[in-house]
């Protein structure tokens, strides 16, 4: 356990921690995960406080600039007018505070206000505090009729788009290690000091037949994530839609990456005031706590439930594809202020750049189901695109 175990953490959340491992004897590290982040009360993502943003833990691409949600906006009025230009239904989970859904409302409302009236905007939110910061920040739409609220449960028969942003990183993750007599899963028990990490048999045959699924052994000694959450998720996912699309960005690999033998350690990472570090055992229930998520899986589950996938690649590409340039230079082009410009300038390449960048660490899959042979913006090669040098 890490010296900085309980420092600055949640006590009540500690003690609940605590006597449920004590009672338990010990618990899976998915089971950790949950209660940290989920809790009703104290889990990071359930109670009052600033997550996303300069003055939280972390940035998302829609917390950057209103221009990643502008371009998403984009592609969900192509897939409306594919469609049919009917009713059209978009349905986000885990929005945060709401910022991706008012950039993509407001640019509905500007570029088709046909497609504004057609559009009906459901958000997934579990926490309180998460709802309620976006009925405050979506009140106008609200009054306008756009927007619900839901569980992903409640819905059936969507005819729109399903959509999520840096919300599969977020479910709870079993962790194993592949040791010299086979794969071992990682449990976490209490000891003197708190928290402490202990081995034995996989607690579910699910773990073994998640690998066998893929064709994938780990290299032994290597660790590695298991997100059993996500394709229970994919399938539900795919089950809500009738007709339409699912759009899923987030940071991750195709599995032959993602459980590579360089990655020795796996990808689990705690996020706390723009801090990164590898110790999910400190600040609980003041921090974020991630993996990296496996796409292979999300398109496999996606084929078995009548998604077809339609594009894969990393944000950069997908972005580029919409129109991120041109738009960056209408933007700039309106700025007068030339230092104004550069900052403008620097801000949105955070959306595109590799490396502290977002544009090859962030994926984006979009999948149809019962959409046919369909072509979108998205799909188009760098090859297509007309990118003037001065813009880059």
């Amino acid at each position: 356990m890490s010296e900085m175990a309980g420092r600055e953490c949640c006590s009540e959340l500690l003690e609940v921690v605590r006597e449920y491992i004590l009672e338990k004897g010990q618990i899976t590290f998915a089971e950790y995960m949950e209660l940290c982040l989920y809790h009703p009360e104290y889990g990071y993502y359930s109670a009052s406080r600033q997550r996303i943003g300069r003055s939280g833990d972390f940035f998302t691409s829609s917390s950057v600039h209103a221009l990643f949600g502008q371009l998403i906006c984009r592609q969900l009025y192509e897939m409306w007018q594919l469609l049919g230009e009917n009713q059209f239904t978009v349905v986000e989970q885990g929005a945060g505070e709401g910022h991706l859904c008012l950039d993509i409302l407001d640019e509905a409302q500007r570029i088709d206000p046909r497609f504004y009236d057609n559009l009906r905007y459901v958000l997934v939110e579990i926490g309180a505090d998460g709802r309620e910061r976006q009925q405050r920040l979506l009140e106008t739409h609200a009054a306008a009729g756009r927007l619900a609220w839901s569980s992903l449960g409640e819905m059936q028969g969507i005819q729109g788009c399903f959509l999520s942003n840096e919300l599969v990183d977020a479910f709870p993750v079993h962790l194993v290690e592949q040791g010299d007599s086979g794969l071992q899963e990682v449990y976490v028990a209490w000891g003197d000091d708190g928290p402490v990490e202990v081995l034995g048999a996989p607690s579910t045959p699910e773990l073994l037949a998640y690998f066998d699924r893929l064709g994938i052994r780990l290299a032994e000694g290597n660790r590695a994530e298991v997100n059993l959450t996500a394709p229970r998720w994919m399938s539900q996912v795919a089950g809500t839609l009738a007709k339409g699309f699912a759009i899923t960005v987030d940071y991750g690999y195709p599995a032959a990456e993602l459980y590579a033998p360089l990655r020795r350690a796996g990808t689990l990472m705690c996020y706390r005031r723009h801090q990164a570090h590898e110790d999910p055992y400190s600040y609980i229930g003041c921090q974020d706590i991630t993996s990296h998520v496996d796409f292979t899986t999300l398109q496999q589950v996606g084929l078995e439930s009548g998604l077809e996938p339609l594009f894969f690649g990393p944000q950069y590409r997908f972005l580029m594809a919409l129109g991120f340039v041109q738009k960056l230079m209408e933007m700039e082009a309106r700025e007068t202020d030339p230092n104004k410009a550069r900052s403008l300038r620097m801000t949105l390449k955070n959306l595109i750049m590799p490396g502290a960048g977002m544009g090859e660490t962030f994926k984006v899959l979009v999948q149809g189901k019962s959409v046919g042979a369909v072509q979108l913006s998205c799909q188009q090669p760098l090859s297509a695109l007309s990118v003037p040098s001065a813009a880059l």
